[in-house]
Order: C-alpha cells, then sequence, then structure tokens
C-alpha cells in the first residue's frame, strides 16, 4: 500500500482516517482542501488546480484526503487502494456540526492557511445532497477502479480496519 486515496462525503472522517493512516504507515499525507483553498477561501482556476493535482499524485507514496470530482479520474489512475467512507448523512452532519464548535474561527490542521472554520448553509445543503448527486459521480468513476477498494459505511469499520494494520 503506497498510494491511498480516501473519500466521502464531507463530515466523513476523511481527514481524520488520512491522518491516522499516515502515522501508522508512514506514507506522506496529502489533505487536497490544504492545497486546494487560498486565504480567504479563495478558489484556484480549474487548470491550476488540476496542474497542481497531477503534481502531487505523480509521487511514489501518498496517503490523500478529499473528492474534488474534477481530479478524481487522475487520482484513481495512480492510486493503489480507495478507501471510501460511504456513511450515513446524519453522521457526517453530526460531525460538521461538532468540528464547526470546536474550531470555529481557527483554522483547522488539514485546512488551507487563512480558511478559518465556517459553517455555512450552503455548505450543509451540500451535505444533505451528496448522497444523491456528489456520491453517484464517485460510484461511476469508481466502477473502472482496478486496484483495492475498501468501503466503510460505519465509523466501527474503519476503526476496526485501520487498528488490524500491521
Amino acid at each position: 500500500m503506497q498510494r491511498v486515496l480516501v473519500l466521502g462525503a464531507p463530515g466523513s472522517g476523511k481527514s481524520t482516517l488520512a491522518a491516522a493512516l499516515a502515522r501508522r504507515t508512514g506514507l506522506p499525507l496529502i489533505h487536497l482542501d490544504r492545497h486546494y483553498w487560498r486565504p480567504g477561501w479563495v478558489e484556484p482556476d480549474k487548470e491550476t488546480w488540476a496542474r497542481q493535482v497531477e503534481t502531487l499524485a505523480a509521487a511514489d507514496r501518498w496517503v490523500m484526503d478529499g473528492n474534488y470530482g474534477g481530479t478524481l479520474a487522475s487520482r484513481l489512475s495512480r492510486a493503489e487502494t480507495v478507501i471510501w467512507l460511504d456513511l450515513p448523512t446524519s453522521v457526517c452532519l453530526w460531525r460538521i456540526a461538532r468540528r464547526a464548535l470546536l474550531h470555529h474561527g481557527r483554522v483547522r490542521p488539514d485546512m488551507a492557511e487563512g480558511c478559518p472554520e465556517r459553517l455555512r448553509l450552503e455548505f450543509i445543503l451540500h451535505v444533505l445532497r451528496f448522497r444523491f448527486h456528489s456520491r453517484r459521480r464517485i460510484v461511476r468513476k469508481l466502477e473502472g477502479y482496478v486496484g483495492s477498494l475498501v468501503r466503510f459505511t460505519r465509523p466501527r469499520e474503519a476503526a476496526r480496519w485501520l487498528a488490524g494494520l500491521a
């Protein structure tokens, strides 16, 4: 396991699992949110972002978390293992609410500098719609994936899996 991609809805625990996996395996950790966002929550243009992701994914070893559907195909082509946190929407909503309370106004460790934690209605709506929109796109892109796919539907499953790694 040299290149591991962690996918899932916002609040599913992608960054937490990726960080734990990186500590456990010694693989370099790449939080895509840290690379995507510019100070003040400014988004990069699509071409710049695509080049940046290509460069990140070209490394020999990594644990990378984040969805960013426009670049998913290129990351899947490099990933040996995909961990898909396919958790219930209610779990994800609870976790983003907790995260917003714990980090409100401060930059999370997995987020870009200059992007303090906030909870906006449009983000909550994105999480609510994720299962019906974004998840479907992930499923379609995973259909052609030839590496190892590990899917968890409950947080407990991911914790057990991680604990069982040698």
